[in-house]
């Protein structure tokens, strides 16, 4: 494969257009918004941009990012970072499907069965296309990402050629304060910055995979202006800032419309197959995380079956089709509030896995290596692990709880596989040992109480923090009166629930692990 197919295909994971920002507008304000916009590349994308650069350039085996943080980590913490992002992946990808089916459902006034008649037939299609082999994905998302390129293009071309009013004015909503303004937008931005890891995942089935890491170093500037010309042309151009939405609202298409109403309709064809081309990468990505697994024996080992002709493993890439076709029947108006956590924990793991390799194998082979020393490494990575931390409180209390919930499904899914399959033990038992009094790896169960104990430490801060910050009017839309207090006293449980398993199993560590463990 070509590095600008690798590119077409990383700019589909990461971006496939600026669907999404119109959501960031009218809740951090359009000055901050574009700031958000050029600022988060340096502290967020592009640093994990030049990290997966390095790592996939290293280690450039199937399961990316999973093989990467096992190597550094070990099996414990490998299977965390993949299993929080694979399943992440699993229940985002449903959303592009639904929206491209809101999208041409509101166009050509479809019923609810016919709705789903079209969301079905995308999934059944662009699964047909993935188990046909990821050079088919490639040519694909090399003609969406055309497509797509040109749309936004035109409307930045239109929004500066009508440039009427300044698009930083007003910098920050007027009822909000700056923290407000900022823990409104920092999700979707972080959200519309995040991906460049995921192409890592498939670079066992392609010849060359060191053109992975030259074509995420192009992807990072590409989609930084695909993002920011058309929306401050489309600020500038239409101004009503709090107007903008991805749905009943101002959009992109709007600004085109301007010109002529048939770039308009041009516009939402384009926004239905950039949703295309999110999900059939994404099916590529996301099916390779429980590929990797199932091949260390962390997951059902049917996972790992490949068609002899072209070996893709079409057993997980059926599973990611078949669940997108039963979770699109459910109304996905907005992103499952369990992804963000579990992205950031994921990209903390990463971060936090190249420092190790950079002190414990600086000798280590790589083709591609990040010009800084290992102390400029380390400062690199600090801010996007720092950022991290802080968007897990200013996300909103809903995300909050369910990203808290959502991580706890890493250590207990861990137990039950592990005990089933064996896990890395049956491929390396030397390096891999079990503990025949727990049937898990030597050292788990202390694993497991440092999870649960920064859990513990989170969940305090949060439950101080989000009922001074947050503003329970903002939860008037779910429908349930006192919802917000709910949420409050489910962060005080679970802060409980796993403060008291931390000390469980810091007291069972003591008893049943070795101590050099």
């Amino acid at each position: 494969m070509k590095t600008s197919t690798i590119v077409f295909m990383i700019f589909c994971l990461c971006a496939a257009g600026a669907y999404g920002i119109e959501e960031m507008i009218p809740q951090a304000g359009p000055g901050l918004t574009i700031v958000m916009l050029i600022s988060l590349p340096f502290v967020w994308s592009i640093p994990m941009g030049l990290v997966a650069s390095e790592l996939g350039s290293a280690i450039p085996q199937e399961g990316g990012y999973y093989k990467w943080v096992q190597r550094a980590c070990g099996e414990f913490w490998g299977f965390q970072a993949g299993w929080w992002r694979t399943i992440s992946i699993y229940f985002d990808n449903t959303i592009y499907v639904v929206l491209a089916g809101s999208y041409l459902a509101s166009v050509l006034h479809f019923s609810a069965v016919q709705e789903y008649a079209f969301k079905a037939a995308v999934v059944v299609f662009f699964t047909y296309i993935n188990i046909r082999g990821i050079k088919d994905v490639g040519v694909v998302s090399t003609v969406i990402s055309v497509l797509v390129m040109i749309a936004f293009g035109l409307v930045a071309l239109v929004g500066f050629t009508h440039w009427q009013m300044n698009p930083f004015v007003p910098f920050i909503p007027p009822d909000r304060t700056l923290l407000q303004s900022v823990g409104s937008g920092i999700a979707i931005g972080m959200w519309m910055y995040s991906g460049y890891e995921s192409m890592s995942t498939v670079a066992g089935e392609i010849e060359n995979p060191q053109v992975i890491p030259r074509a995420t170093l192009i992807t990072v500037p590409l989609i930084m202006v695909v993002y920011l010309l058309p929306t401050i042309g489309g600020l500038a151009s239409l101004g009503r800032w709090n107007e903008w939405a991805s749905e009943g609202g101002l959009s992109y298409s709007d600004v085109v419309t301007q010109v002529a109403p048939a770039f308009g309709v041009f516009f939402v064809f384009v926004a239905v197959i950039a949703q295309f081309s999110i999900f059939n990468t994404y099916i590529a990505s996301g099916s390779r995380g429980f590929f990797a697994l199932a091949d260390d024996h962390l997951a059902p080992k049917i996972l790992v079956r490949c068609s002899e002709k072209r070996g893709v493993p079409y057993v997980a890439v059926l599973s990611l089709g078949i669940f997108s076709l039963i979770a699109c029947m459910f109304p996905f108006g907005v992103i499952v509030v369990v992804d963000m956590m579990l992205l950031m924990s994921a990209y903390a793991l990463i971060f936090i896995s190249a420092c190790i390799l950079r002190v414990r194998e600086g000798d280590l082979p790589r083709p591609f290596r990040v010009p800084f020393g290992t102390k400029g490494f380390i400062a690199m990575c600090t801010p996007p692990l720092l950022v991290a931390f802080v968007a897990l409180f200013i996300n909103g209390t809903d995300y909050f709880v369910g990203g808290m919930i959502a991580l706890v499904s890493g250590p207990a899914v861990y137990i039950f596989v592990k005990r089933r399959y064996g896990g890395m033990t049956r491929k390396d038992p030397e390096n891999y040992p079990i503990n025949p009094r727990t049937g898990l790896g030597v050292g788990d169960l202390r694993r497991m109480a440092w999870i649960f104990a920064g859990m513990t430490i989170v969940g305090i801060l949060g439950s101080f923090f989000l009922p001074w910050y947050d503003d329970p009017r903002a939860y008037a839309s779910y429908g349930i009166e006192g919802i917000f207090d709910t949420l409050v006293r489910a962060i005080r449980w679970v802060t409980f629930g796993v403060g008291v398993l931390t000390i469980f199993l810091a007291i069972a560590a003591r008893r049943v692990e070795p101590r050099d463990a």
